[in-house]
């Protein structure tokens, strides 16, 4: 530590702050650019893991196949599933900058999307599912078996898997538009990752499991097991969907949508107190003082690395200040979600000024009046 700061506290811990958040963004410059290498290499690994699905779907086929023959509905399957590898692939390298196949899933935060991973699952599904139907019916020789598969795709057959489709990509709209708007309304504060986990698909920006995700996620995915063990059993029509698993998805999307609804809220200021040392005199708030700003909401989801928390930003009055970075083992002492320590500084003119914070989201709090003396 310089030796002309060392003598004073609040001078020092500005430098060990600056000091701290100039590595940080190194750090998180880094971390994006590496998080950007690693998208534009995904295409491979998900065109990877398509195509192995393929393979173990030919492997699971043969051995279903030993005493019970080949039929058509196996081929009809195995080309269904060669067709949207196929797709996939070409989505895949045309997208290749930008996560491959997994493109379409990525939200505007950087983040696998979950609303969309569980639409993009049942349109798959369903497309798979007319794509057997249709080599079936161009292998069928018979009229009386062609009529047969046609009716297979009657609104009465599938109307449970056609009611969920529907459902789940209209979910998958209607969140977006509802995260958007509460993040334009300032209601819902988004900080962008650096690179879409799978974990994403379970969990809050922060990293914390939500009831919400998890149950929509689990849900959807064994109405989708059951509706593949019907088309395997009955190729020759769409998945006859029972109505109460579908009305079992539809609850848990109505939760998935509530909880989506419910999230986030716009940060607060409740007090501003003049922070106290131990043995200090009680005493107005004066310039060069440091206040305590109690609230709630000031670090956003996940925005709890240094180079976030870096950004954030106290007005008093017409003067910004930045918050200084207090660290302990395992996080930071100041800022916290709760809690925020800043100096007074001295070109605040004395007199009632106003207090508000900006947090590293760019969402702004109430104004809160406080009295500065001389």
């Amino acid at each position: 530590m310089p030796a002309a700061v060392a003598h004073s506290v609040s001078a020092s811990r500005q430098w060990v702050s600056e000091e701290l958040a100039q590595a940080a963004a190194l750090v998180a410059e880094r971390g994006r650019a590496e998080g950007q290498a690693w998208l534009a290499g995904l295409w491979r690994r998900t065109a990877g893991a398509v195509w192995a699905c393929v393979v173990l779907l030919l492997l699971g086929q043969a051995l279903t196949a030993v005493g019970a023959g080949w039929t058509s509905a196996r081929t009809a399957g195995l080309a269904a599933a060669l067709v949207v590898a196929g797709a996939l692939t070409a989505a895949s390298w045309f997208h290749r900058a930008k996560g491959g196949a997994l493109a379409p899933l990525i939200g505007e935060d950087n983040r696998l999307s979950t609303s969309r991973t569980v639409a993009a699952g049942w349109v798959l599904f369903v497309a798979y599912s007319v794509l057997v139907l249709a080599g079936r019916l161009a292998a069928a020789s018979r009229h009386r078996e062609r009529d047969a598969l046609i009716s297979g795709l009657e609104l009465a057959r599938g109307a449970g898997v056609v009611t969920v489709l529907a459902v789940v990509c209209g979910i998958a709209v209607l969140v977006r538009r509802v995260v958007g708007l509460r993040v334009l309304g300032q209601r819902l504060q988004k900080v962008r990752a650096d690179r879409p986990r799978a974990a994403d698909l379970l969990t809050d920006d922060a990293g914390r499991g939500t009831f919400a995700d998890i149950q929509y996620v689990v849900i959807s995915g064994v109405a989708l097991l059951f509706a593949a063990v019907r088309l395997a059993r009955r190729p020759d029509q769409l998945p006859d969907l029972p109505w109460g698993l579908a009305v079992v998805v539809l609850v848990s999307a109505a939760t998935y949508l509530a909880g989506k609804y419910a999230e986030g809220g716009r940060p607060v200021i409740l007090s501003v107190v003049r922070a106290r040392e131990a043995g200090d005199l009680d005493a107005p708030i004066r310039t060069g003082d440091d206040i305590e700003i109690r609230g709630a909401g000031f670090v956003p989801p996940g925005a709890q690395g240094a180079d976030r928390l870096a950004r954030m930003v106290v007005r008093v009055g017409a003067v910004h200040v930045h918050v200084p970075l207090v660290p302990v083992p395992g996080g930071f002492r100041n800022p916290t979600d709760t809690l925020l320590t800043v100096p007074v500084p001295v070109e605040v003119e004395p007199g009632r000024v106003e207090v508000q914070v900006v947090t590293a989201a760019g969402v702004e709090t109430n104004r809160y009046a406080v009295e500065v003396t001389e």
